[in-house]
């Protein structure tokens, strides 16, 4: 078999990264991409980090963290996102998340087959987080995850109304006419939290995470609705799950107010507390006040203390051997 190329990744140092093809759509050439950081020798466990909407990964702080403490770290831009979004995509489109298994599947290969890890931590961010949820639901063990790791994961729609009243009526829509959007589904305010230009402490690519986001298709929008109806009937995810959201949630408005730094104005954290404990029998819920949407990007000291909490619980759940097994090449 041909070894599989890695090269130096286009956006962070320290990492490398390998495309993964996948069936052309109507948009064009589909991809993945699968990312790693690079070390000068490998463990037998791993995480695989998968990014919210309108996101990418780039929290290069979160795998140094994970990596500190044993734990190799490879992070998927899904398809039509941030690395993986080609000029003729429909940036974050999709019509069911199942068409996330393909990328899923490869990704979690090539860490454990090719890469030689036999214990795997799936870690899911907001819409990356109900994509996890739902992927080893159906999976189950052969999905080849052993825990799950969810930071503010999207369970519920957080629109004021009376936005609210729309979502049936856009779900409905969005089987007859998927590629539809709304050009202001996304707030710039959560943007301004993270970018260090204006008050946040961040540098990222905002061509891959534009101030004020992607159009939010009603196809996608039907995805999302109708896998969030299962995750309130209940999922059967069979690994360990840890749920960690931020202390309070509040709508944002058309202007800054620095309250913004110290809650989730994305979703609702009661959306996360009362349909968490419904994904599976070993489910652990951990608040951090003063945190924001995503927890790893929150000021000082609550990101680390939400990270040291997810390696912890980790490291307490999961029984797993730290020994190098050699070089990544």
């Amino acid at each position: 078999m041909t070894p599989r190329e890695w090269i130096s990744d286009v956006a962070l140092d320290g990492f490398e990264m390998t495309t993964l093809p996948l069936t052309p759509d109507d948009d064009g050439v589909l991809v993945a991409t699968l990312v790693r950081h690079v070390r000068t020798r490998s463990t037998r466990r791993a995480v695989l980090y998968v990014h919210g909407f309108v996101d990418y990964f780039f929290q290069s702080h979160v795998a140094a963290a994970f990596a500190a403490r044993g734990w190799d770290f490879y992070a998927l831009d899904l398809r039509r996102y941030g690395r993986s979004l080609r000029a003729d995509n429909r940036p974050n489109y999709c019509t069911n998340l199942a068409q996330y298994d393909t990328e899923l599947a490869q990704a979690l290969d090539i860490i454990r087959r090719e890469d030689g890890h036999d214990t795997v931590a799936l870690f899911g961010h907001s819409t990356g987080g109900l994509i996890a949820s739902w992927y080893v639901h159906r999976h189950g063990e052969k999905s080849g995850v052993n825990a799950l790791l969810l930071n503010s994961p999207f369970f519920e729609f957080a629109v004021p109304t009376p936005r609210r009243y729309l979502l049936p009526l856009v779900t409905a829509l969005g089987a007859v006419f998927p590629t539809i959007a709304d050009p202001q589904a996304v707030s710039a305010r959560y943007g301004e939290t993270l970018l260090a230009q204006y008050h946040g402490e961040w540098t990222y690519d905002v061509r891959w995470k534009p101030l004020n986001g992607f159009p939010a298709y009603f196809g996608w929008m039907r995805a999302i609705r109708r896998v969030q109806a299962q995750v309130a009937r209940g999922l059967r995810v069979s690994c360990p799950v840890l749920l960690q959201h931020a202390g309070r949630s509040m709508y944002s408005g058309a202007a800054w107010e620095e309250t913004y730094q110290s809650a989730d104005i994305v979703l609702n954290i009661d959306h996360m507390t009362s349909r968490g404990p419904r994904l599976g029998k070993d489910v652990t819920l951990q608040a951090f006040a003063d945190g924001i949407h995503d927890l790893f990007l929150s000021r000082e000291p609550v990101r680390t203390r939400a990270i040291d909490a997810a390696i912890a619980w980790l490291e307490s759940r999961i029984a797993s051997t730290t020994t190098a097994v050699g070089p990544l090449r």
